[in-house]
């Protein structure tokens, strides 16, 4: 991709209703554009993280057989009456009625909907477990939208389902959920921290929140050093359990041994029983023929927001520096002005594009100073710089992003590197 036929308007400064620093850094970046309060158009660049997440998430849920659908962002309010929150959920809900006077909002989460089509589809013991998820945008009117797409009022989720036979087999779900979030952040290239949390609106008496670590994070977190070693995904559910986590007021002061730090919530796990099943009686019959209301378990990863959380935690003073497989494009071609068209650079770029395909050739006509000011604040990993040394000697600058080290190399050994395994 040549940078010059890219929708890119990158800033010196950032703007003046930013006042955290993924915020500022996403608008600076060329990433998103507000359209309204706390609504925003996601520009190519911003799109491209977006999407990259989303393929992690979809891979790992993939792994665990939970299976994508798209339910609808406008939902029936008399499903939300059946199961009693319509009223309970507040004014955060967006409620409307189409022309002929039905009763509808617009979706800020989808219990009501998943259970209600289970229904309609599964009535045996022999369809379960039942796993399903969906990625989709989502509504709830906060009254004072803030931190850009950390605290929005639309933002992407993806929401996983989970229907069992009995308490036991769901909390079997639950344990399987549980370490596939922890994979899901990792193979993000983050830091999760689970932290055993209050269920609140969505219900249930078993629930989890992740949290990722970063020194500007919204809540003060208490936990075990092991949580954060690279042992983590050999750990069974019970032991990872068993080490101490909390958030905020939930924080025992008198707790010793542990690591006080901030973190940002980027995921948040729920058993809640028959809460939904038992009002909007979804029933399977078991082997002995009994008509019983299925288990249920919640699974959410917010998109968007994990966007914002991840430049909270991977930023420095030049700009935003995400993990390998986040970022928007991996490696950016830099060149003076007199070697764009130079035949050696092409075979380069068109070479690597051929292994990561998420390349950029920054042609535009500006500045080298620019170019890699620009680099820098988009924060693509890998930077390859042609210039004087490239002139004189056929060597090449490929710096790296996460911390700002630069090596010299040939054409040649620019086409064997390895940008992933050596990025951190």
């Amino acid at each position: 991709m040549k940078l010059s036929k890219y929708l890119i308007n990158t800033l010196k400064e950032s703007p003046k209703e930013a006042t955290i620093i993924s915020h500022k850094l996403l608008l600076r970046a060329s990433m998103i554009k507000q359209h309204s309060s706390g609504i925003y158009i996601w520009l190519p660049l911003g799109f491209k993280v977006l999407k990259n997440i989303e393929k992690i998430i979809r891979e790992n849920q993939e792994q665990i057989g939970c299976h994508e659908l798209l339910m609808p962002t406008i939902q029936s309010a008399d499903l939300w009456k059946k199961s009693g929150r319509y009223e309970d959920y507040g004014k955060e809900m967006l409620r409307i009625q189409d022309r002929h006077k039905n009763e509808l909002l617009y979706g800020p989460t989808n219990e009501e909907v998943i259970t209600d089509f289970f229904n309609d589809y599964v009535n045996s013991y022999k369809n379960l477990p039942k796993y399903l998820y969906h990625i989709q945008w989502k509504f709830r009117d906060e009254i004072r939208p803030r931190f850009g797409v950390m605290r929005g009022r639309e933002f992407l989720m993806k929401d996983a389902y989970s229907f069992d036979l009995t308490k036991e087999d769901s909390f079997l779900t639950y344990k399987i959920f549980f370490k596939s979030y922890l994979k899901t952040f990792i193979d993000l290239g983050l830091q999760p921290i689970p932290v055993k949390a209050e269920s609140g609106a969505i219900g249930g008496d078993l629930s989890h929140e992740f949290q990722i670590l970063a020194n500007t994070g919204e809540s003060e977190i208490a936990y075990d050093s092991k949580l954060t070693s690279d042992n983590l995904l050999n750990l069974s559910f019970d032991e990872i359990n068993s080490l101490y986590s909390a958030s905020d007021d939930l924080i025992d002061k008198n707790k010793k041994d542990v690591v006080i730090g901030r973190g940002i919530e980027v995921g948040h796990i729920f058993y809640f029983g028959t809460k939904y099943s038992s009002p909007l009686k979804a029933n399977v019959l078991t082997q002995e023929g009994k008509n019983v209301e299925v288990h249920m378990g919640s699974y959410g990863i917010g998109v968007s927001r994990l966007v914002g959380a991840v430049i909270e935690a991977y930023h420095d003073e030049k700009g935003i520096t995400w993990p390998f497989k986040i970022a928007p494009f991996k490696i950016n071609i830099i060149a003076l002005e007199e070697l764009i068209d130079n035949e050696e650079i092409k075979k380069l770029y068109l070479s690597l594009l051929k292994k990561y395909k998420d390349i950029i050739f920054d042609d535009r006509d500006i500045s080298i100073g620019k170019k890699i000011k620009d680099s820098e604040l988009i924060g693509i990993p890998w930077t390859i710089i042609a210039g004087k040394n490239f002139k004189e000697f056929n060597k090449l600058e490929l710096v790296n992003r996460s911390n700002n080290q630069s090596i010299t190399l040939s054409v040649s050994d620019l086409e064997k590197f390895d940008y992933e395994k050596n990025f951190y």
